[in-house]
């Protein structure tokens, strides 16, 4: 049985959701079974419309409602949407505690400590939930420190031009 590792893509550069991407196409042509579940990205059906042809090797969930970035939404509508994220993470613990993929890609997670929408001890509980062949890729702009020392590889992506 392989050995699953933690990955993270960070960083202000453009191209994180492209290399976790390029791992689900890797590990779907290996016959791995791929979750992504997106967050922050609003509910842009074109995008999603499109990845789901992927299905039933790389199945896509976006837990948000809104179409409109979550830090544009007026308070009452980001309190909504915090907890569909809040599901969404759940849903990434249950995915992990039950071994339902071979990878499991969170699309942006990082960006919900940043946000305020979760803290990093929520985001550890998930990653304490993961089975040793389970691999989990996660990114984000801003990467805390705490989430540093569950990760086998960390890759910072920067526009250099």
């Amino acid at each position: 049985m392989e050995k699953g590792s933690v990955q993270i893509y960070y960083g202000a550069g453009r191209g994180k959701t492209n290399a976790a991407l390029g791992n689900a196409l890797r590990a779907a042509g290996e016959n791995k079974s791929v979750i992504i579940i997106q967050f922050l990205k609003g509910k842009t059906d074109d995008q999603i419309a499109y990845m789901k042809q992927l299905e039933p090797e790389i199945k896509v969930f976006r837990f948000e409602k809104s179409e409109e970035n979550y830090d544009e939404l007026p308070e009452e509508r980001q309190a909504e949407e915090k907890l569909n994220m809040k599901n969404g993470l759940n849903f990434a613990k249950k995915v992990l505690v039950t071994g339902e993929c071979n990878v499991l890609i969170l699309d942006e997670v990082l960006g919900l400590i940043d946000a305020g929408v979760i803290s990093s001890e929520e985001l550890e509980a998930v990653l304490k939930a993961k089975m040793d062949e389970t691999e989990v890729i996660m990114t984000g702009r801003v990467l805390e420190e705490s989430i540093r020392s569950y990760a086998d590889e960390i890759y910072k992506i920067t526009a250099e031009k």
